[in-house]
């Protein structure tokens, strides 16, 4: 709904459907989701205990006009992540011209000299990324965070879509929901392009932890529909500088690693002595240029939030552009004055560790209890580096079954692009992420959260009664209180310029 109680124009065929619906309709087509995921092992793992991922049976819907501002959006912060690093492992240009601190990269948990030199074959080290966005509740689109290091998430995109184009089959091609399910043979054609110079039919594998791996479903489901191997760390060896896969015709020599393993796991010589999980030498192989590792050892330093914090400042630098998606303000805390002014207000902020993941250490101060607010400044005092604040962004909401009905709960929502080198494909929707929890503003999977499908319109559109169920559907994958926020002044003037880029693009498009 609008501001006004309308019924938005992206969801009036979903609303219309929904409304007709009895509550035990809804309940039963929300238990069937559950056990199909459960049966095809759609599951994640939660406090130790595995459980389908939760899909909740009504959509997030994205109109053509939002998307054609977060596209581009997306594109460009890629492009802009992908100049940092080549920049930051080679010359490092933005800190001698004052952009980014040499500090800020000396302490990074994430920086790794190991890797300083590596030229990948086709310039790529972002090959997957997943920025994640919220929309506030001055209807602007911002970027949360970037995940560029081993971004996951998309199996669940992938499955999520071919459970509801099962389940509303007209609703799909009545609306001209754009498809998803190209992403896999997207990812090995980008793959493939990032082969060492030379390699015309290279050799790809997906290296996973393993199957106590939380995303070992993901990594199954990714290896079987690019149509590459699955390996783990044992089998993979080097010999001579070049990786090699064992297989039961001996050994064949591996060309692209889309690992799935953290860079301190994945070879024990540069990183962790004790890692069982990735292969030694594996580091050397890729600074001789016989293997390609996507995406590339030491992206962390990207994924770092106060290299977030700079984004605006490095996209003008490197593009010589505008962002077209913004950041959430931010406050660097290793600077005493935003430190002070934190500390004065600190029941009233979000408190982030920037080598977080997960959700996990966020603090939201007008939820956290004295004695969490006591602790998280003893924490910040004792390292200011390691944290930022932000104001509590209202998140958007979306209609979601509960055990009470429908109510509203908030998003987010997580876009995954694929780089080839020479375009940045972003695939239409993402992973919205649902709290199921009433009131919660931490959306993620390991703190109890769900997800939803995202429909992005603007695809194709079958008239008639009879609609033939999309292509997506055959295809094999195994009320809430707010919180009081001032505007920044900024807001409104940015969501102005995004309304206008639409236009624009709606102009040049027809």
């Amino acid at each position: 709904m609008d501001v006004h109680g309308e019924v938005r124009e992206p969801y009036a065929r979903v609303y219309a459907e929904i409304d007709r619906m009895s509550g035990e309709d809804l309940y039963a087509r929300a238990e069937a989701l559950a056990s199909s995921y459960l049966a095809q092992g759609v599951t994640f793992d939660h406090a130790g205990e595995e459980r389908p991922f939760p899909l909740d049976i009504v959509p997030r819907v994205v109109g053509a006009d939002e998307w054609d501002v977060i596209a581009p959006g997306i594109a460009q912060r890629v492009r802009t992540l992908e100049a940092f690093l080549a920049d930051v492992y080679g010359s490092q240009h933005c800190v001698t011209d004052g952009v980014v601190p040499r500090r800020l990269l000396a302490s990074s948990k994430y920086f790794y000299r190991a890797v300083a030199g590596i030229e990948p074959a086709n310039g790529v080290r972002v090959h997957v990324s997943g920025i994640d966005l919220v929309r506030d509740q001055n209807n602007i689109w911002r970027v949360l965070e970037d995940n560029v290091r081993v971004p996951s998430g998309v199996s669940y995109v992938l499955s999520n879509r071919r459970a509801m184009s099962q389940m509303y089959p007209d609703m799909f091609g009545a609306m001209g929901v754009r498809p998803v399910l190209e992403y896999s043979q997207r990812l090995r054609a980008a793959l493939a392009k990032a082969a060492p110079d030379g390699v015309d039919d290279p050799t790809i594998v997906v290296l996973t932890p393993g199957v106590f791996n939380s995303a070992y479903y993901e990594h199954s489901l990714l290896a079987r529909t690019m149509g590459v191997q699955l390996v783990e760390g044992r089998d993979l060896e080097t010999l001579n500088g070049r990786v090699y896969m064992r297989t039961t015709a001996g050994r064949r020599r591996v060309d692209v690693i889309y690992r799935r393993v953290d860079d301190d796991y994945l070879d024990p010589v540069q990183f962790r002595p004790d890692s069982a999980l990735g292969a030694p030498g594996i580091v050397t192989a890729a600074r001789l240029g016989n293997v390609t590792i996507a995406n590339a050892v030491g992206n962390g330093v990207a994924d770092d939030k106060l290299i977030y914090t700079y984004m605006p400042d490095l996209t003008r630098y490197y593009l010589g552009e505008e962002p077209i998606l913004p950041i959430v303000d931010t406050w660097r805390l290793e600077e005493k004055a935003a430190r002070e002014e934190v500390m004065d207000r600190l029941d009233e902020l979000v408190v982030k560790p920037v080598d977080g993941s997960g959700g996990k250490g966020v603090v939201i101060g007008t939820k956290a209890s004295q004695e969490e607010l006591d602790a998280t400044r003893r924490l910040i005092l004792a390292d200011p580096r390691g944290w930022i604040a932000q104001p509590v962004i209202q998140l958007s909401t979306v209609p979601t079954l509960t055990d009470d009905g429908l109510e509203p709960r908030h998003v987010d929502l997580r876009p995954f692009a694929i780089n080839d080198g020479d375009d940045v494909w972003v695939l239409p929707g993402g992973l919205t992420r649902v709290a199921l929890q009433r009131g919660q503003l931490i959306v993620n999977s390991s703190q109890g959260g769900g997800s939803k499908d995202t429909w992005v319109l603007g695809g194709v559109r079958h008239r008639g009664s009879t609609v033939v169920p999309p292509p997506e559907a055959k295809v094999e994958l195994e009320g809430v209180d707010s919180v009081p926020q001032d505007a920044h002044p900024e807001d409104w003037a940015h969501g102005q310029q995004q309304q206008q880029q639409q236009q624009a693009r709606e102009v040049s498009g027809s």
